[in-house]
């Protein structure tokens, strides 16, 4: 008969150790930085910067005395807007950005497709890859007002500049977006179609366009949202659309009739965004 003061076996030990084992009672992340000294003196020159910063600006309270009268006459405009007086330059303005919007929006995708492609380094060989990411970087180098100076000093006054504007700008949005979207794509299904003896033009159409496709077309509706919302603000700089009126309106302190034009932007937009989630629903 085994001995009463014999050793307790593994399994009378196991829950004896479980109930022993200290477990935390939630979990906490740990600082990104842990030394605590250098933590607190980097929150302390952080904080030293902005009070410096703040303190160099040079407030004149009398301009902001009467800028702040005007703002609330600006407000007072939504209130009360005037869509009449001014009714046939804020159509032709709209008519203009909508135009705009929607062919660079059409050509930037048309041209973002084979940059994208090119910019994926999954798919394109190392000059083609060069290429396309330098392309891309000039693209998004120079912001949509920039370019609509440059544009408007190269072509002239008119829609033609905000066209060139928002194609060029959309170009380097969706093909740096795309080039990352082919990147992550499943590589598994690209092997697997490759390995039938397809052609890169078959991996292409089989293997990664039904992954990226509905991140496309949301991408492309999405930058026709953003088109529609800058061709509002190179209008101001001459490249034709609604920001032309709009400038003309806030010039001549016809607040009612700025109002009037920010209102028919906000309902274009929010027409454009239910529009687009829409879509995106029934692609996904």
């Amino acid at each position: 008969m085994p001995s009463e003061t014999a050793e307790p076996t593994l399994r009378d030990q196991a829950p004896r150790r479980h109930q022993s084992r200290d477990w935390p009672s939630h979990w906490r992340r740990p600082p990104l930085i842990a030394d605590a000294r250098l933590r607190w003196a980097l929150i302390i020159a952080v904080a030293c910067y902005l009070v410096l910063g703040i303190g160099s600006l040079e407030v004149n309270w009398a301009r902001v005395a009467d800028g702040w009268e005007r703002g609330l006459r600006f407000l007072g405009g939504f209130l009360q807007p005037d869509f009449q007086s001014r009714w046939g330059d804020i159509e032709q303005g709209l008519m203009e950005s909508l135009t705009m919007t929607l062919t660079a929006t059409v050509v930037g995708v048309l041209i973002s497709v084979p940059i994208g492609i090119g910019a994926a380094r999954n798919l394109a060989p190392m000059p083609v890859y060069l290429l396309c990411r330098g392309i891309i970087a000039v693209s998004r180098s120079l912001q949509e007002i920039i370019v609509a100076i440059l544009f408007v000093a190269m072509v002239g006054f008119g829609p033609l500049a905000g066209f060139l504007t928002l194609a060029f700008a959309t170009i380097g949005f969706l093909s740096k977006l795309l080039a990352e979207d082919i990147e992550e794509i499943d590589a598994a299904q690209a092997e697997a179609v490759r390995a039938t003896g397809a052609s890169w033009l078959q991996v292409l159409n089989y293997a990664v366009q039904p992954q990226v496709m509905p991140r496309l077309i949301g991408l492309s509706l999405y930058r026709l949202d953003i088109n529609f919302r800058e061709s509002a603000v190179i209008g101001i700089v001459g490249a034709g659309g609604v920001g032309a009126t709009l400038n003309t309106a806030i010039d001549r302190y016809e607040y009612d009739s700025a109002a009037a034009v920010l209102l028919l932007i906000i309902a274009i937009v929010m027409l454009t965004e239910y529009s687009s989630s829409w879509v995106r629903r029934q692609v996904q």
